[in-house]
């Protein structure tokens, strides 16, 4: 447990893609990367601290205000539309089995802590739930390969696949400044140019750092207790990427390239 009462799942990998009935084990330990606390990809600022602004067209405050509204949306699991895209969300990783129920132990099987998926959502909110479907339904393969651990040579103890989307959200929207009424870092005021040509370029610059963070996750051997350094690599690796020169869309970082449909 952490400080804050949060806790986190480990998933062991038992063979090369999940074998169903008997896919992981679950431990408990000290690490704060996952449960309610998410505090490897908090920014830690003080009130104090003074951080310059940007100014906004007015296409791209339209832009931004958009995807606020959509990142002040809580996961709610009374709602049927939240249900719905929950289910699909199963469907997508798992189209040859049948969901049991919203509240069912087969979560697990997805890198979710417990049989209750809705109690993972506290960081990120309903955005990281259409965040992961978007992941699965426009890049299935790359999907497919991130949830079933099909690429590289595996650590023993890998990160929980689900829970670790739910976390990269919550990184982006820390890293690009998002709740802010106007970026106060040059990447935030990066990004919003690609979301002014695409209200998709959220979805997709996260679909772009699931795929990176896998890929440094491999490049450095790590394990679960890694998590929080492989994060913090990850972060960099985009920012840098982000501040490219001649980069006019997102397809066009580097690390896009690690993408399969």
């Amino acid at each position: 447990m952490d400080d804050r009462g949060g806790s986190f799942v480990a998933v062991r990998r038992i063979s090369q893609g999940l074998e169903r009935g008997n896919t992981c084990h679950s431990t408990s330990g000290s690490a704060a990367w996952l449960g309610r606390g998410l505090s490897c990809v908090c920014a830690q600022r003080r009130e104090s601290d003074a951080r310059p602004s940007f100014d906004l067209s007015p296409a791209q405050e339209e832009c931004l205000l958009m995807l606020q509204s959509r990142i002040d949306v809580s996961y709610d699991c009374s709602i049927p539309e939240h249900q719905d895209a929950l289910r699909a969300l199963w469907n997508a990783a798992f189209p040859e089995e049948e969901l049991r129920g919203l509240i069912s132990e087969q979560w697990k099987d997805m890198g979710w802590q417990g049989k209750d998926p809705s109690t993972d959502f506290r960081g990120g909110g309903f955005i990281s739930l259409e965040n992961l479907l978007f992941f699965a339904k426009n890049f299935p393969k790359s999907f497919q390969d991130l949830l079933r651990k099909q690429e590289g040579d595996r650590s023993v103890w890998e990160y929980p696949f689900a829970v670790a989307g739910v976390n990269i959200t919550f990184m982006l929207i820390q890293m690009l400044d998002l709740e802010a009424v106007k970026p106060r870092t040059l990447v935030g005021a990066t990004f919003l140019k690609f979301l002014s040509e695409s209200d998709l370029a959220f979805d997709l610059l996260y679909c772009i750092t699931f795929k990176l963070m896998d890929h440094q996750w491999l490049s450095m051997r790590a394990s679960y207790m890694d998590f929080n350094t492989v994060m913090k690599s990850t972060r960099r690796q985009l920012e840098k990427e982000l501040l490219l020169e001649d980069i006019t869309r997102l397809e066009e970082l580097p690390s896009y390239s690690l993408l399969t449909r």
